[in-house]
């Protein structure tokens, strides 16, 4: 899809029917990434990455062990090709190739024999959770270890057990993707996701395949700003981007995050630092002309990476798209948050909320009404209903709002928001005054 622009205002986006099919499409895209073991590198990343370049046209950056990225350093590369914990009976009661969830995520190697005493401080589960396999990480010390559901491991018995770790733990590289669309100023948005999460549906497989939609129904259309895509492993990806492009910095005029962002829950919009930028009031309206649940909340340095990029060193208006926070839902961050709980319209919703904050980022503006004193006669322009004294309807409405508004400092977002009308009616209302040489652009 695309949308053209014409000087000044970008053309409104009809989304009345773009919306078929694409949270089927989502979907199927979400099911190709779900198996893959993933971690903070590896090949399971690159993996992630190779299927996303079969629709997008990722620039891969390899970057390697041992570089220092602020007050980190990209760790080792961590790989696996088994694991599995084999029974005195000669069972096997866990096993990677079940999911990648079973092993601790950058477990160093092990292939012991040992009684199951020895055994247990390496064993996680969640006596509360007795069914479910909670998903565990060591990126940061040298361990190894296994998840498994309780009520498996309340039926081990003594003996002898042959433990398989089959990983490695060697100077790599951390490996992240990066689209750019570019956009006729110097001047970008740049939205972001992390793939480090194996298995887990909505944290975050669900945001790695949102942000690839996203980026694919954006490609083709003119932009005003440069739109640029990052996928790369949580905290350490990020900051891994940012050390690398301290010359883009000055050009990034406002980012968000997409994650946890395929259940039902209401669609989040979680505010910039400040509070008060322009992205916030975008999502602000592009959420409420979606027309449905939905929630506006404050900005804290909790959460995803949407914290790096709103370091006070970088400074960085950034902002965050979810559904259920990633913390906020039973079964996070364990086999429960698997692909039966997410739905494809809610993956559809998400993606025209996606598009909608775009399309109110790339459509806003500030502007002028050169006909300032009193009503201009819209009517011998062709802009007014020539049958007088009808209600006004919300077209003739929007230009009366944009008209009056109009005096060089209230933005289109901002008149959207005062009017109660939907963002596209105004800037629809815009370009026919504009058209009509009744309104010019600030630049």
């Amino acid at each position: 899809m695309s949308a053209g622009t014409s000087a000044g205002v970008p053309a409104v986006v009809d989304r009345a029917r773009e919306g078929d099919g694409l949270g089927e499409r989502t979907l199927a895209l979400m099911r190709d990434l779900f198996p893959l073991c993933r971690s903070l590198t590896g090949d399971g990343v690159r993996e992630t990455l190779r299927i996303l370049r079969r629709d997008l046209p990722l620039e891969i950056h390899e970057v390697p062990t041992g570089t220092p990225v602020f007050d980190w350093t990209v760790p080792e590369e961590w790989n696996i090709r088994a694991a599995h914990i084999t029974g005195p009976d000669g069972r096997r009661i866990v096993d990677l190739r079940d999911s990648p969830l079973h092993v601790v995520s950058y477990s160093e190697p092990v292939d012991a024999r040992m009684s199951l005493k020895e055994l247990l401080p390496h064993l996680h589960s969640l006596p509360d959770e007795p069914d479910l396999i909670p998903y565990r990480t060591s990126y940061w010390a040298r361990t190894w270890g296994f998840c498994l559901a309780h009520r498996t491991l309340r039926q081990l018995t003594d003996g002898e057990y042959r433990v398989v770790i089959d990983s490695t733990l060697r100077p790599g590289h951390l490996t992240y993707g990066e689209l750019e669309l570019p956009g006729e100023r110097d001047e970008e948005i740049l939205i972001t996701t992390y793939v480090c999460h194996p298995s887990l549906a909505n944290d975050n497989v669900s945001g790695i395949a949102m942000a690839a939609m996203l980026a694919r129904e954006l490609s083709g259309r003119r932009l005003r700003r440069r739109h640029r895509f990052l996928f790369a492993p949580a905290t350490i990806g990020p900051l891994t981007w940012l050390a690398a492009s301290r010359d883009r910095w000055a050009t990034i005029h406002s980012g968000f995050t997409v994650a946890c962002i395929g259940d039902d829950g209401p669609l989040t919009y979680k505010r910039t630092r400040d509070g008060n930028a322009e992205l916030d009031l975008a999502a602000e309206v592009a959420l409420r002309d979606a027309g449905i649940a939905h929630r506006l909340v404050d900005f804290e340095p909790w959460g995803g990476d949407e914290r790096q990029f709103s370091s006070p060193g970088f400074g960085l208006r950034f902002g965050a798209l979810s559904r259920t926070a990633h913390a906020a839902y039973p079964g996070n961050h364990t086999s429960a948050d698997d692909l039966p709980r997410i739905r494809p319209d809610a993956l559809q919703a998400s993606l025209h909320a996606c598009l909608g904050l775009v399309d109110a980022l790339e459509g806003n503006g500030t502007w002028r009404n050169l006909s300032p004193f009193g009503e201009p006669q819209l009517g011998r322009r062709g802009l007014y209903d020539s049958a007088g004294g009808k209600v006004g309807r919300g077209d003739e409405r929007a230009l009366l709002w944009v008209l009056n508004q109009s005096d060089g400092t209230r933005s289109l977002l901002e008149i959207a928001r005062r009017s109660q009308l939907p963002f596209a009616t105004v800037q629809r209302a815009a370009q026919r005054l504009r058209d009509a040489e009744l309104l010019a652009e600030l630049a």
